[in-house]
This record gives C-alpha cells, sequence and structure tokens, in this order.
C-alpha cells in the first residue's frame, strides 16, 4: 500500500501512516522472512505428491565419524553461501557411504544446496580432513575457494520434489 503521491505521507496523519507501514510490513511473502532454521531430516515431506523440497543424495561419504549437515539456500549471489543467509540446515550422525535426506523449500523458486562432512565433530573446518559438496557438483578449486557462483549451483523447485545427487569431495 503507497499514498497517493499527490496526497504525500503528512497528509495522512499519524495513523493513516502507520497503517500504510504495517500494511506494507506484512506485505512481504513468509518465503522472504525464512532464514536460519535448524529442522529434522523428515523423509515424508518427499513423499509422493509433498512439495515444494528437495531429495538430497549424498555420495562418497568417506567414513562413519562425525556430522553432516545439509544446508538450503536461495539461488541468488546475495544469499548463495552468505554467512546466516542459510534458509534450511539438517544435521545427522555421518554414515559412510550414500545419505539421503528431505530438504523442504519454502515455495516453488531457484535455491542451492551446500553439504559439509564435519569428519571430527567439533564445529570447525578442518581443510585436509573435511569434505564438502554443492548442488549439481561444480568443480572446487585454488581459485574459487570453495565458493562457486550460485550460477553453477543453483536449481529450480517447481513446486514437487526435485531429486538431485551431490558428491562428496575431500582433500
Amino acid at each position: 500500500m503507497t499514498p497517493n503521491a499527490t496526497l504525500g505521507w503528512k497528509n495522512l496523519g499519524w495513523a493513516g501512516a502507520a497503517l500504510a507501514a504495517g500494511t506494507m510490513a506484512f506485505s512481504v511473502p513468509t518465503a522472504a522472512q525464512t532464514y536460519r532454521e535448524q529442522i529434522g531430516n523428515d523423509m515424508s515431506k518427499c513423499a509422493p505428491g509433498a512439495g515444494p523440497a528437495v531429495r538430497v543424495t549424498i555420495n562418497g561419504v568417506k567414513n562413519s565419524s562425525g556430522r553432516i549437515r545439509v544446508q538450503s539456500y536461495r539461488g541468488t549471489a546475495s544469499d548463495w553461501l552468505e554467512k546466516g543467509k542459510w534458509i534450511y540446515r539438517i544435521e545427522a550422525p555421518a554414515r559412510a557411504g550414500r545419505m539421503t535426506f528431505c530438504m523442504p523449500v519454502p515455495s516453488s523458486g531457484t535455491y542451492g544446496i551446500a553439504v559439509r562432512h564435519d569428519v571430527n565433530g567439533n564445529g570447525k573446518t578442518e581443510i585436509s580432513e573435511d569434505g564438502g559438496g554443492m548442488s549439481n557438483n561444480p568443480s572446487i578449486n585454488i581459485f574459487n575457494l570453495g565458493k562457486p557462483s550460485y550460477k553453477k549451483t543453483a536449481f529450480a523447485v517447481n513446486g514437487g520434489v526435485k531429486s538431485i545427487a551431490i558428491q562428496m569431495k575431500y582433500m
């Protein structure tokens, strides 16, 4: 809701301005407000007919020690891998080989998934031990320092359940 340009804010009075400001605050979609929510791995959210969600299959988990962290991000330059800009996080004890997670997303749109294996479970990144991977399995090298462009990791979710596979990489 925006005031008529001819009237301007001052002609609305305090009550009108407060009402307009309150209406604008509530007009932001819920999906835009969702950040940093830790959730469980609820596979029922990836059942036939469910969604929007992403079924994430992680291949090549090195061993069964430590924890696996799966985080979803909006597939935009302003959100991808930015501190505090993840939408949902799922953490689970690592299991060697293949693991599957169901990552719900707020709505249809473009997203990216990042996975980290904290091998010793201390919450810190040890480059020589820990592993990681991202949606679309982009190349990670010294030039992009493990942060490929959102354009290389982004994928579309169109209301249902999107299945992706991520290959873990270790040093």
